[in-house]
């Protein structure tokens, strides 16, 4: 196997679009898109989108890292973000909607249960972690988590992420990451959570 040694750091502003399409491409079979985006005609528009508004709320509130020539890309929520305010808040809403459609009511109760069982103590949150397909298998998803991970490690702080293939979980098990437990919500894909500690 592979192991990409470029650097790893945080994506600038104009690679936005570049990160969006590249997770786009990354997660188009993935169970959850296949859930959000059950259209397999829109599906390849829909999740740059979906993935540029998650690429913008988590560089607002943590870390969006990748490479040179983004052949992948791993976002972050930072321990103990900032507390949006209200207008913030629905103003965010709004951009999800806009981009999920119906999908806002269908997966609510999924959404609301990774919510509940989300840790709580302050850790880094690995929401998105995908490299472009062409590319799996040379050591850029490991080559991405080695900089977080290493700083969790130094701060003492843990990491925290959903899994939403069975067959990922021994690559984050790899990295010191341990299964919590599963959830699975009727109607919905089968989600691992998974903790990074120090």
């Amino acid at each position: 196997m592979g192991e990409d040694r470029r650097e790893v750091r945080d994506a600038v502003p104009a690679e936005l679009d570049a990160v969006a399409h590249c997770l786009g491409r990354a997660f188009e079979t993935d169970p959850i898109s296949l859930y959000l985006f059950p259209r397999a005609s829109s599906r390849p528009r829909r999740l740059p989108r979906f993935y540029r508004l998650v690429a913008r709320e988590m560089g607002a509130v943590g870390r969006v890292m990748t490479s040179d020539g983004v052949p992948g890309a791993a976002l972050w929520r930072a321990p103990s973000p900032p507390r949006p305010t209200r207008w913030q808040g629905y103003a965010s809403a709004a951009r999800f909607i806009a981009v999920l459609g119906s999908a806002v009511v269908r997966s609510r109760a999924f959404f609301e249960e990774l919510e509940r069982v989300h840790i709580r103590e302050p850790h880094w949150y690995l929401a998105v972690l995908g490299t472009e397909p062409a590319r799996q298998g040379e050591g850029i998803g490991s080559a991405l988590l080695r900089p977080m991970l290493a700083k969790c490690a130094a701060d003492g702080v843990p990491a925290y992420l959903e899994s939403s293939k069975e067959e990922n979980i021994p690559f984050y098990q790899r990295h010191g990451f341990e299964v919590q437990g599963k959830v699975d919500v009727e109607g919905a894909p089968i989600v691992w959570p998974m903790l990074f500690r120090p």
